[in-house]
Parts: structure tokens; C-alpha cells; sequence
């Protein structure tokens, strides 16, 4: 059995002075490179039936991408060239979306596995590309917070960040970032909101639970970014003005009891484990590279060091652990814990953070 899932950190570390600019013009041939061959390997798009996939993994997150990397002045040359291959991709998701909808039925408000991703990609990309057709896929990302607003509108958990609602709310928080504009209404974001509230209050009665919210995804109570507690909250603290008082106290009373369920600077992937080292998992969707970002918001939102004291410890950790041997990927490789500490450089402003990245 392998005894440790990532590679040993043989770099030094920050040298105390701010580490050298990298070169960003170097990056531009490389990203050119991987784009081009990302677009050889595409599956067909042309069919009827369109492709199916969505943001994470499936082709909508090629269109994603491309919107990005479009919006970069680096890739200005390439910017229409990248925006167009964006919309084929993202109109053959949409054409799939559509098309098969009672097959899909359980993943339509879903942000990173369905629809409400593919909508909101495509909204983006037609914004991006000047066409008033944005307005279509807008209205009906609009129309799934209908879908997801029963209580337990999904047999797996209704409320995590893949097809739950906290996702839904994620997606709408990126429009919201991109477009400059809210594309839900207050009573629609007031009663999704609601509605994760009153599903993690039920759950948390009724398992007898130590904490005012709690929640599960196909019967495991997780903690972690992908489908647990920590993105929940950081979601419901994103939307904090929306929260009545004694909404957003139990909302700190779960961020507060999630902090104490740490263990050196890690957490277990679900509620109640106790961290073997051999198996410890330091990865975005398990653990501390995830988790940061909900203690970030909440030193965002409230201003007190302790939140930012355990974003910071996070990042030690993911430090020493985050060369993983699992690959590039964010979800659970490399580039999930790089962006650890551009979040860190981020907060504080200190170059170590930036020095760590590259590294």
C-alpha cells in the first residue's frame, strides 16, 4: 500500500524577499499548446442529440475554460478564435440539454455535474461574444431555482455543491461576478437560502447531531469542498444579507463547530473520523485545500483573526502535503493546492503566498 500520497516539498522555501515576476509571456505558448490539443480530442459536436457533460466532467468545462482564457489580455490575439470554439462547444451542450431532459431530470439545477452550469456558461459566452441571445440560457437558469426549492428535491442530498443547492447559488454568484448584474431576485435567493437552512436543521435534529446544520450526500456526512458542510456555509456566508439574524448566528455557531473539528491543520472527510496520517487526504474536495475557502469568507464577512489564523494554517499544511501524486487537476491534484495560497496572497498581501504558487 502506498504510504503517503504525495510527493516530499524539496524546494526551499520563501527566501524573505519578493520572489522574482514570472515571466507570464512564457505561459501563453504552453496554454496555447494545451488548448489546441484539447480541441483535437473533443468528441463530436455537430450530432442532433448535441454532447452530453457538464462543468466538471464533461465538455461544458471546455467552454468554460476557453471563456477564461479568452478574457485574458494575454490571449487578446486569440480572443474571438477561443469565444467562437467556446460557443460550439457550449451550444452542443445545450442542444443535449434540452433534448433529453426527463433522462436528465435529477442533475437539470445542477452547477458542476448538469444544467444550471451549462446555462450559465452559455450565458456567458454569448455575453462575451456581444449576442442578445444571452438573455435565453439566463432565463432558464432563472427558471431551476424553481427545481431546486422543495425541501429534498433529490433523493442523494439537495443542498451540497455538485447538484445541490449550494451549486445553484455558486452559479449564480459567478453570473452575478461576470455579468454585473443579479440574475435571480431577492425572494428567489432569499428562499433557497431558506430552504438549505431549514434541510440542514432538520437533518441536524433529527441524527442528533452536535451542530445546529448538518447535511449528507448519498448517506455520508462530509466535510469537505466538494460535497460537504464547508461549502454549504461558505455559500450561505456568501449570501449573508440575505439571512435573518438567527439564520446567520447558526450559520457562525456550524462555521465555529467545523474550526474545532480540525486536526493538525486537516480535516477528516467525514463528520466523526479520525485522520489516519498514512491515508490523510489534503486535497480540495477532501480537506484542507478546500476548507480554506470557507474560513477565507468568514474572515472576510466578520473581520476575526481566528478564521484567518486556520485559512493560514490550511496553507502550511497544504505546503508540506500538496504535491500530489494524483496529477494536475484541481479536484484532487497539483493545481487545487496552488490555489490555496493565490487565495492566501489574496488575503494577506504577503509574497510568500505568491513564492509557494509558483513553486
Amino acid at each position: 500500500m502506498e504510504s503517503q500520497r504525495c510527493f516530499a516539498n524539496r524546494f526551499d522555501d520563501y527566501p524573505g524577499s519578493p520572489a522574482a515576476a514570472p515571466d507570464r509571456e512564457a505561459a501563453v505558448p504552453l496554454v496555447t499548446a494545451t488548448i489546441e490539443r484539447i480541441l483535437r480530442e473533443l468528441p463530436p459536436l455537430g450530432g442532433p442529440r448535441g454532447c452530453p457533460g457538464g462543468l466538471y466532467g464533461g465538455v461544458a468545462g471546455v467552454a468554460y475554460m476557453l471563456y477564461h482564457v479568452a478574457q485574458c489580455p494575454l490571449f487578446a490575439p486569440s480572443r474571438d478564435s477561443y469565444l467562437r470554439a467556446a460557443r460550439r462547444v457550449v451550444d452542443a451542450c445545450l442542444r443535449y440539454q434540452e433534448g433529453c431532459g426527463e433522462a436528465d431530470a435529477d442533475t437539470r439545477a445542477a452547477f458542476l455535474l448538469g444544467g444550471a452550469g451549462v446555462y450559465a456558461v452559455a450565458a456567458l459566452v454569448y455575453r462575451a461574444l456581444g449576442l442578445p441571445e444571452y438573455a435565453r440560457p439566463l432565463g432558464k437558469f432563472r427558471e431551476l431555482s424553481e427545481v431546486c426549492a422543495p425541501l429534498s428535491f433529490l433523493e442523494c442530498g439537495s443542498d451540497e455543491l455538485f447538484v445541490g443547492r449550494a451549486g445553484y447559488l455558486c452559479a449564480a454568484l459567478v453570473l452575478k461576478q461576470r455579468l454585473g448584474m443579479e440574475v435571480l431576485t431577492a425572494a428567489q435567493i432569499k428562499s433557497i437560502c431558506l430552504a438549505i437552512l431549514e434541510s440542514g436543521k432538520q437533518y441536524a435534529v433529527k441524527k442528533r447531531k452536535p451542530v445546529p446544520l448538518m447535511y449528507s450526500y448519498y448517506g455520508t456526512e462530509y466535510l469537505g469542498a466538494a460535497h460537504g458542510l464547508s461549502s454549504i456555509l461558505q455559500m450561505l456566508l456568501s449570501y449573508y444579507e440575505y439571512l435573518q439574524p438567527a439564520d446567520q448566528e447558526l450559520v457562525w455557531q456550524s462555521v465555529d463547530f467545523l474550526m474545532d473539528q480540525e486536526q493538525n491543520s486537516n480535516w477528516p472527510p467525514e463528520l466523526g473520523e479520525t485522520i489516519e496520517r498514512e491515508n490523510e487526504l489534503v486535497h480540495w474536495c477532501h480537506g484542507a485545500p478546500g476548507i480554506a475557502y470557507l474560513f477565507a469568507k468568514a474572515y472576510l464577512v466578520s473581520k476575526k483573526p481566528q478564521y484567518l489564523d486556520t485559512c493560514i494554517r490550511c496553507g502550511e499544511l497544504t505546503w508540506q502535503k500538496g504535491l500530489l501524486k494524483k496529477g494536475p487537476g484541481i479536484c484532487h491534484g497539483v493545481a487545487g493546492s496552488a490555489y490555496v495560497f493565490l487565495l492566501l496572497y489574496r488575503l494577506t498581501g504577503n509574497s510568500k503566498y505568491i513564492y509557494r504558487a509558483q513553486r
